[in-house]
């Protein structure tokens, strides 16, 4: 099943002599549960792309469907609301409340959305992080694993449609690292997330199902 789709999405920055083409008709389709990693190298387009995936911008041109909802056709409230419930975002810094603890951090999407948390729920997605002895601390008494860890149970605990992961690995030192992409190859198979991860490290890229590699704002390999 379907669940993402990209068409000749496009964006420029700037005109004239100071036009940069960050991304340039990029088309591509992602299915319900798969994993896949986006690579380049700095200055690819690939944060463009998923940042414009995400409604975090819009494109200059271009369509993106996600479970088929035209997500540009939205107002900007109406696509806030579009990305708190159907996109689950990762950052490299992480981009915590440093006064919430673990669990209101994890639980802050439910709380925007005057959702209800479920206990259980809850419970089992600090079961998966790893975080039930952390879950009263503040995002200063983490290191920056579990910090990260906590950045992904707030992606997850909504159960979005798809999970983007912006460089979830790039600020944190080798054992963090693998141990956050075994997490997130984890979620995709345990809890059936898709997944979208921007990556320039090829070896955590191996892990997902499949690479696309973006060279000046083209892909070049899928």
């Amino acid at each position: 099943m379907e669940i993402l789709k990209v068409e000749n999405l496009t964006k420029i920055y700037g005109k004239d002599s100071t036009k940069v083409v960050a991304l340039d008709h990029v088309s591509f389709t992602v299915e319900k549960g798969e994993f896949v990693a986006i690579v380049g190298a700095s200055g690819s387009g690939k944060s463009t792309l998923l940042h414009l995936i995400g409604g975090v911008d819009r494109p200059t041109s271009g369509k993106v469907f996600i479970d088929g909802n035209d997500i540009y056709k939205f107002n900007d409230d109406k696509l806030a609301i579009f990305r708190r419930r159907q996109v689950g975002l990762i950052y490299q810094f992480y981009n915590l409340i440093p006064i919430l603890n673990v669990e209101e951090n994890i639980t802050l999407p439910l709380a925007l959305d005057n959702r209800k948390v479920d206990k259980n729920i809850l419970n089992d997605m600090l079961k998966l992080l790893g975080l039930q002895n952390r879950r009263n601390h503040l995002p200063s008494e983490l290191s920056g694993g579990q910090q990260q860890r906590t950045s992904i149970g707030r992606a997850l605990i909504t159960n979005p449609t798809l999970v983007l992961a912006d460089e979830p690995t790039g600020n944190l030192d080798s054992k963090s690292s693998e141990e956050i992409v075994a997490l997130l190859k984890k979620s995709n198979k345990e809890l059936k997330q898709t997944i979208i991860m921007i990556t320039h490290n090829m070896e955590i890229a191996k892990i997902a199902d499949r690479i696309i590699k973006l060279e000046d704002g083209k892909i070049v390999e899928d």
